[in-house]
């Protein structure tokens, strides 16, 4: 299985980029749902098997105002495959941005990529354009579909990245042009590129700790891996599950639970763009979900009136992205009668990979690990197996795991075969394992990985500030919480108004959500030496 199939990407980009053979994790494909046909396009499995054996008219995808089964999704995949081919000039192997909050058009768009044998490159709605040009430009985007309520920075990105990106369709607009127009031009019909289970598919990107995005490198052998082993021995999902949830699809986390995990079993979801807490709660009443994905943060907000849904049809809750803490799972199971299920995955192993089931959780665990997967805690050395009950670092390996795109962190992330993620645990001696913190630099605030470095960066942009270091401070609500130690420059006043004109100009700069929510002035910042910051003074 750790021999390459033949691929049928026509563009090399990300075969030629892939970390060499050393350097990649030793994978494991044991279970009977891991052995995977040579030639493998994951459109298939998901989507175009449940028509040919006649499931067609099953329930798929829900929206406001939107209903469509499995042959109405089909049917606009295929037509968005054919514009990336016939009109746009798609190749297997280019790679296609697609940006939009969660809806219909978003699902379709990324099943006609899989399709026309193309690589995804989902991005976070809230990104701005100077975080656009960088996954551009290391991604070498050559295609883009784009919600047209999203395209300002897009195109700013675009302008800034010189000829790289050269075609870029907008959907749900009001002009009645764009995708929807090339679409109806085009059949209803498309033959799927005929691919390698291990040519790439998605390039998901993640936050670096230094502020540069990796991108992680996943297959389609990859993307039916995640559906054969947490959702099969955990979740246990029925097609008649409607799921639901918060996490965007160009998360890891929101493209399996909300995309991949209904659709491998034949189920439907439901695609919100808003998930505020009394959204989440009226969309569940609404549309009887019975799976619900969200972050704790969003459980612990939800929490004050899900009494609302005690006696709904939701059944099963699941939560990542940020350790959940003991206080907002028993807050859930008081309110809901429903046990969370915990787990933490990776966006470089794709999905979770240690979990507990409604029936085995424990308050303070993670879980066990997941079946097709294994996990120990290792020493600092990395190569030391620590006994049961001694905090170290997580290793995992299994059926997916971190391949980044022409990155020389790979070398920090795989060791000796062991993904290390870069959280500490420890391990009971029955199989527990309990999160005790992060070992690198990554703020992880209501779900999501936010660089230090990056927010640095853009309080350095700002006439005022002369210095900053950022780190994460621990918070009850969001787990942790962005915080920046600011020195001024000489003659600018240190107060809550100078505070508050800082987080203002880096929510204009940066994603919203990387803003620093509580912000210190000094007069200095702790350094080595040699003039490097020292974040592990900060965070004491």
């Amino acid at each position: 299985m750790n021999v390459m199939s033949y691929s049928a990407h026509v563009d090399g980009f990300t075969r030629d980029n892939l970390p060499r053979p050393e350097q990649q994790p030793e994978f494991l494909f044991g279970l009977p749902e891991l052995k995977f046909p040579e030639r493998l396009n994951c459109a298939w499995p998901l989507l175009d098997q449940h028509v040919a054996e006649g499931r067609g008219d099953r329930l798929c995808i829900q929206a406001p105002d939107v209903r469509w089964t499995y042959a109405d999704l089909q049917e606009r995949a295929n037509r968005i495959a054919n514009v990336l081919v016939n009109d746009l000039g798609l190749v297997p192997g280019n790679r296609v941005l697609l940006r939009a909050p969660n809806n219909p058009m978003l699902a379709a768009c990324w099943f006609a990529v899989m399709k026309a044998g193309g690589v995804a490159v989902a991005t976070m709605p809230l990104l701005r354009a100077k975080e656009i040009k960088q996954i551009i430009i290391k991604a070498r985007i050559s295609h883009a579909l784009c919600e047209s309520r999203l395209a300002d920075e897009l195109k700013l990105a675009a302008e800034e990245s010189g000829d790289v990106l050269r075609h870029v369709l907008l959907f749900n607009g009001s002009t009645g042009s764009g995708l929807e127009a090339a679409m109806a031009a085009q059949s209803a019909t498309f033959s799927n590129v005929d691919t390698a289970r291990d040519d790439t598919c998605i390039l998901a990107f993640t936050s670096g700790t230094t502020g540069q995005p990796k991108a992680t490198m996943h297959f389609h052998r990859d993307v039916m891996a995640v559906c054969g082993c947490w959702p099969k021995y955990v979740l246990r999902p029925e097609p008649d599950d409607i799921f639901m949830g918060t996490p965007p699809l160009a998360f890891t986390f929101g493209l399996g639970g909300l995309l991949l995990f209904p659709l491998s079993v034949g189920a439907s979801t439901v695609l919100l763009e808003k998930g505020a807490p009394q959204d989440l709660i009226d969309a569940a009443l609404k549309y009887k979900a019975t799976i619900l994905f969200t972050a704790p943060t969003s459980y612990r907000a939800v929490a004050a009136n899900a009494e609302q849904l005690r006696d709904s049809t939701l059944r099963k809750c699941i939560s990542a992205g940020e350790a959940l803490p003991a206080a907002t799972r028993a807050l859930w199971k008081k309110a809901t009668g429903i046990e969370i299920i915990d787990g933490i995955g990776a966006t470089e192993l794709m999905h979770i990979f240690i979990s507990a089931d409604q029936n085995e959780a424990r308050p303070g665990a993670t879980g066990k690990v997941v079946p097709g997967y294994e996990a120990c805690i290792m020493g600092s050395d990395g190569t030391t197996r620590l006994p049961a009950g001694e905090i170290g670092q997580l290793a995992v390996k299994g059926p997916t795991g971190c391949r980044y795109l022409n990155d020389e962190r790979q070398a920090s992330y795989v060791c000796n075969g062991w993904n290390f993620t870069g959280d500490a645990y420890k391990m009971d001696a029955e199989g527990y394992f309990y999160y005790h913190s992060r070992t690198d630099d990554m703020i992880i605030s209501a779900g999501y990985n936010i660089a230090g470095p990056d927010v640095e960066d853009a309080l350095l942009r700002h006439p005022k500030v002369a210095e900053c270091g950022v780190v994460g401070e621990p918070d009850i609500e969001r787990g942790q919480i962005v915080k920046a130690y600011v020195v001024l420059r000489s003659g600018d006043e240190a107060s809550p108004e100078t505070a508050k004109e800082l987080q203002e100009y880096v929510k204009q700069t940066i994603a919203p959500y990387k803003y620093p929510r509580s912000i210190e002035f000094v007069a200095t910042l702790p350094r080595t030496e040699t003039g490097k910051l020292q974040r592990f003074r900060l965070r004491k």
